[in-house]
């Protein structure tokens, strides 16, 4: 094969983990938005730089901007070379990509390859890569899925994330989006992904899934905070068998109140969320739940929440949107210590 080469998505596919690196071309801007999974951003025109380029294009002409672009893009490229690339051997193997598999991915290809590496380079880009996506996501593996179900609180994340640790095949869609799925989900410090590279975690997870093994869920609504899980995804998901996981409320309460330790800590951000439930229970409810709040009175105020929000919200949608929920497996927690979990994960996982 002569270097560096040109190739398909769908052609690369099948050996994409065996890259020694895959290179991301594009912006830091783009990057974050979305990369190729196991990519590392080694931009040839950072963002400020594209911005340059692409005003000059527009205010002066092709030829002016070109020709800045070509000194930016030899500049950084030469300061990959000094710094990313120069414990690289003769035998590593970089994919590179850029948006559409033009200029700025060709010319960091082309300098690897003259260097003697066998640099790839994917035709089409990253806009190639995110078509392959969108189509598999339409049309997802025939996956055993098997549904963790249960009111707020009994513990359904921190099953997955045992069952996780233990070797199962999981699928934990909120650690995904970065969001507990509820009005009171955003976790503190830490953004949701863009709706693209959410899906991008889910196709790289469910590519790598074994389908002679289940794979376990969480019965997610189709929003988790402002992500949107594929449709067909969900689809596939809510026809299938259900695990009914339950706990008593006092240790429901006890689980949130260790879950959403921040609230505690901040009642004010805890009352901005929940005046997003006026329209549902009215103001004079949301102002008792405030008092409730600035008062320190936490477990009463998660317990009232689970007996007149959370409860009969799940009790309206769980019969509605799974199936197989009526015939549901029951798995019962004791408690919500690290052991209590783990039996109950070995169960599901073993069994």
């Amino acid at each position: 094969m002569r270097y560096p080469a040109l190739l398909a998505f769908a052609d690369i596919l099948p050996d994409i983990d065996r890259f020694d690196t895959i290179i991301d071309a594009r912006s830091e801007g783009e990057f974050a938005l979305d990369h190729l999974p196991g990519a590392i951003n080694c931009p040839v025109l950072n963002d400020e730089e594209r911005v340059r380029v692409g005003t000059l294009y527009k205010q002066v002409g092709s030829f002016e901007a070109k020709k800045l672009g070509a000194v930016l893009v030899a500049r950084n490229i030469a300061r990959h070379l000094e710094t990313q690339f120069a414990d690289k051997g003769r035998d590593w193997k970089p994919l590179v990509y850029c948006w559409r598999g033009g200029n700025r991915s060709g010319s960091l290809a082309h300098i690897l390859a003259k260097i003697g590496w066998p640099a790839i380079q994917l035709d089409g880009g990253y806009k190639a890569y995110r078509a392959h996506v969108s189509a598999a996501l339409e049309a997802p593996p025939d996956l055993q899925w098997r549904v963790v179900c249960g009111t707020t609180g009994s513990g359904k994340s921190r099953l997955l994330e045992t069952l996780d640790g233990i070797g199962a095949q999981v699928l934990d869609l909120e650690r995904l989006a970065a969001h507990r799925g509820s009005v009171l989900g955003h976790l503190p410090h830490e953004p949701q992904p863009s709706q693209k590279r959410f899906e991008t975690l889910i196709w790289d997870l469910l590519r790598h899934f074994d389908a002679s093994r289940p794979v376990f869920v969480e019965s997610e609504s189709k929003k988790v905070g402002n992500l949107r899980v594929p449709d067909a995804v969900m689809e596939r998901m809510r026809a299938a068998p259900c695990i009914a996981l339950t706990l008593s409320r006092p240790n429901r309460v006890r689980l949130l109140m260790e879950d959403y330790e921040h609230f505690a800590r901040d009642p004010c951000a805890l009352n901005t969320q929940l005046d997003h439930l006026v329209q549902l229970h009215g103001r004079a409810r949301i102002d008792a739940w405030h008092a409730l709040a600035n008062s320190g009175a936490m477990p009463e105020l998660v317990d009232q929440l689970l007996v007149e929000h959370y409860d009969p919200a799940y009790l309206r949608s769980i019969d509605r949107n799974f199936a197989q929920v009526g015939q549901a497996s029951v798995l019962e927690l004791d408690d919500i210590g690290p052991q209590d979990f783990l039996q109950a994960a070995r169960t599901l996982h073993e069994g």
